[in-house]
């Protein structure tokens, strides 16, 4: 009985850290950092424990057809193998170990088990094509994993027909007024996606007007070729806070500017 008041106050700690004005959605899987690889199940169990609201994860196929998770085209960075998803099997890619952590890619299937009823999930799309039946067998995982009605997707424009009206897809606000003058829109179907450099005050409200969804993106690699790139991420994060964005994705070394 000790140890399980222990454990739920842990975890009630966890999610007061951070001010429930916002939703945080884990850039890459995750907590990311030395000890946590991207896309990792110890990666995603650091965001649950921490609280964050959802995680992006990266989807990708292998040879033999597993969905897996994997940000890069290639294994060389982190794991050292120069060869894309789809070159090979998942019992090739089940094998490797992160130079750095020792940690195995996983399955679309394994992170959405570790999610579900933890963490809501974002999918960034890196499969190429239309594959309709294989796609259909990511909406029926995530169903079946309870994870659908609030899962949100980074698509591609090929399968944008299929996924629309079946998963929040992004969209720029251009992209936004196009939809809008389709048959059938509707504004749940979409949500407004970008940073500071893609996305302005005005876009936020008209948003806010319509109806639609925003997810600010405040992640490390925009800020590559910034002097000063802390300070900069401070601002930005400020400047979308102002400009009434609640949802953000962040890479986790910037959830301190979303402490209470």
């Amino acid at each position: 009985m000790k140890q399980t008041f222990l454990l739920i106050a842990c975890i009630l700690f966890s999610f007061e850290a951070y001010n429930q004005t916002y939703r945080l959605i884990a850039h890459r899987g995750g907590v990311v950092d030395s000890v946590h690889a991207e896309n990792s199940l110890p990666a995603l169990e650091a965001a649950v424990k921490q609280g964050y609201w959802m995680t992006e994860i990266d989807l990708r196929l292998t040879k033999d057809g597993v969905f897996i998770l994997q940000h890069d085209r290639s294994f060389k960075d982190h794991f050292g193998v120069d060869k894309p998803a789809t070159a090979m099997t998942w019992e090739e890619i089940r094998k490797l170990k992160h130079h750095q952590t020792g940690s195995g890619v996983i399955t679309l299937e394994e992170a959405l088990r570790t999610c579900r009823g933890k963490m809501q999930v974002m999918i960034d799309n890196k499969i190429a094509g239309n594959d309709t039946v294989m796609f259909s067998q990511v909406i029926r995982l995530l169903k079946k994993y309870n994870l659908l009605e609030q899962a949100l997707m980074i698509g591609t424009d090929e399968s944008t027909p299929y996924f629309t009206g079946k998963i929040k897809l992004s969209c720029t606000r251009q992209q936004l007024e196009d939809n809008k003058k389709k048959a059938g829109f509707k504004p749940g179907h979409y949500y407004l996606f970008g940073g500071t450099d893609s996305m302005t005050a005005e876009d936020v409200a008209w948003a806010a007007r319509e109806g639609i969804m925003v997810v600010a993106a405040v992640n490390r690699f925009h800020y590559r070729d910034v002097k000063n790139p802390d300070e900069a991420v401070a601002a930005d994060v400020e400047t979308l806070k102002s400009w009434g964005v609640r949802y953000f994705q962040i890479d986790s070394e910037f959830s301190r500017y979303f402490r209470k």
